[in-house]
């Protein structure tokens, strides 16, 4: 008797939440029935806009080394990357089987994700950057937006603990902090930063001497 009286309330919710998504969509066809020929003008006119500004803004990732996952040869090619792309994941890494791991699944998300640059550097040939940016354990991964770090993935701890983890798992750990756009971030939540604080690194005149050695 209680299982039936369950099973009605659910098929009403169900009903309820089916008649409100009718209604949506009603409204949207309604809305579209009363656009005349200067609106749908106007829309294709702005949605080609979008299009070609898209395209621009890809066109130019792209002269910036976006689509690709490069590895960075000096600190001073740091510092011009991060000025000029306003999100980059930098992984600071050595010659390791886990930072290797890391580099396979980068690798992927370096082409799927246009809008970001992908980099890494050895932290053993960046000993101002690693010292500054604080850079103990290998891999870490440095998420930078407007020249600025704004998170980091330390080790495999926040990726399940092994080097098992999947390109989805370490996709959904940098949408959470927004280095990368991504379909799920809505539902991820916002980044707390990982108790980490934010370090700039715009170049000093400290790094232009260490460059410059």
């Amino acid at each position: 008797m209680e299982n039936s009286k369950i099973q009605e309330v659910i098929e009403k919710k169900v009903l309820t939440v089916a008649k409100a998504v009718e209604e949506a969509i009603d409204d949207e066809i309604a809305a579209l029935d009363r656009l005349d020929v200067d609106d749908i003008e106007a829309l294709r006119e702005r949605r080609l806009l979008q299009m070609k500004k898209m395209a621009e803004k890809k066109q130019r990732w792209i002269s910036l080394g976006h689509g690709d996952y490069t590895d960075i040869p000096s600190e001073k090619d740091f510092f011009t990357a991060v000025k000029a792309s306003e999100r980059v994941v930098c992984h600071f890494y050595r010659e390791n089987w886990p930072c290797k791991v890391m580099d396979k699944h980068l690798s992927i998300l370096s082409k799927q994700h246009l809008e970001t640059r992908f980099v890494k550097i050895q932290a053993e040939k960046s000993p101002f950057l690693a010292e500054r940016l604080k850079i103990v354990v290998l891999p870490t991964l440095a998420l930078i937006k407007n020249a600025k770090v704004d998170d980091y993935v330390v080790g495999f701890d926040q990726l399940g603990g092994t080097d098992g983890f999947s390109t989805e798992e370490l996709e959904e750990r940098l949408a959470k902090s927004k280095v990368i756009s991504f379909e799920g971030e809505s539902s991820l939540g916002s980044s707390k930063h990982g108790g980490q604080t934010r370090r700039s690194v715009r170049q000093s005149s400290t790094a232009d001497s260490d460059d410059s050695d």
